[in-house]
């Protein structure tokens, strides 16, 4: 059929706004496994100090005369650790002309941007303290650098021999002064987990959570320790999840947690009730000096990763996530 004449159509208009969704997408991830389930302190200092203690080996041969006296037994001195506070910060400078015009999905482009910003110094943090980093004292001209977890395991080591393991200031005491170095990359298998689970299990710890790439994750999902998971329907058939999460091994259930900020390298198999990420400055939004035809804000965080005693976690190291 004929259109008809003079009929208005949208082709010919100039009027019609554009179709701009009201909605901005961020697929970016902030969930941050390693951050989220560990404990929180406050700080005091910028050296950061705590202690870690140990029992005496267990005698089978502990016995006693009746009626003899009685001696003191040796009584060890704690060994005490440090870790160095580190200062992160995202600055935003938005133009008084920027917020004064209509933005389409949001009202204000201030507050956007200092949301954005908000997540991206979330994922740093998750980075710094979930990745093989060395702590750095700082100066005055040199920024100051917490270690991260990866740098505090030393006990429970599967790696490669061409590996080194990461070292303390003051040899089992002291700070994280030098990280893991790199050993030849090797396929993560089931034997690894499982020996490092046992070591960790002998030296008296509880890891609950094995933290890796998303690449080790699906390696791992293979392990015939995998508990199998299943959900019912609505028809009342089971349905297995292809995910498998949880790992039922000789000393515990583990939880295999996938991360996009921890090491491609490395399995950690972590303890959360022996880490704390601990404030000397707690997130912070400050207002910046107004300098001209602008509006300038600042987000910041100064923090410490403590590990109150790595013997109680575990890690393999040297894996190649494609192998």
């Amino acid at each position: 059929m004929a259109v008809p004449t003079n009929t208005v159509q949208t082709f010919s208009r100039n009027s019609i706004r554009e179709d701009l969704t009201n909605i901005i997408s961020n697929i970016s991830p902030t969930d941050t496994p390693f951050m989220s389930n560990i404990g929180t302190g406050k700080a005091k200092q910028r050296l950061h100090e705590w202690q870690k203690d140990s029992l005496a080996s267990p005698d089978g041969d502990n016995k006693t005369i009746e009626g003899d006296d009685v001696t003191a037994d040796p009584a060890a001195a704690t060994s005490r650790l440090n870790n160095y506070t580190q200062l992160s910060d995202k600055a935003v400078s938005v133009s008084s002309t920027a917020r004064a015009v209509d933005n389409a999905g949001y009202a204000d482009e201030l507050a956007y941007q200092v949301s954005k910003r908000a997540k991206e110094l979330k994922r740093d943090i998750e980075t710094r303290i979930n990745g093989n980093f060395a702590a750095v004292p700082g100066g005055a001209g040199t920024a100051g650098e917490t270690a991260g977890s990866v740098a505090f395991m030393y006990t429970n080591v599967d790696a490669e021999a061409t590996g080194t393991d990461p070292t303390l200031s003051g040899g089992t005491s002291g700070y994280p002064n030098a990280a893991a170095g790199a050993g030849v990359a090797r396929a993560f298998t089931e034997a690894q987990l499982k020996n490092v689970h046992e070591l960790a299990w002998t030296e008296g710890g509880e890891p609950t959570m094995l933290i890796m790439s998303g690449k080790l994750k699906q390696v791992a999902s293979t392990f015939s320790g995998i508990a199998a998971q299943r959900k019912e329907n609505t028809r009342g058939q089971a349905t297995i999840i292809g995910a498998a999460d949880v790992y039922v091994g000789d000393f515990g259930e583990v939880s295999f947690v996938p991360s996009r900020f921890c090491p491609t390298d490395v399995a950690q198999l972590i303890d959360p009730s022996l880490w704390k990420l601990m404030d000397l400055q707690p997130y912070q939004l400050e207002d910046l000096a107004k300098t001209g035809h602008s509006d300038k804000k600042m987000l910041s965080r100064e923090y410490v990763l403590q590990c109150q005693n790595e013997a109680g976690n575990g890690i393999i190291r040297d894996l190649d996530p494609d192998a």
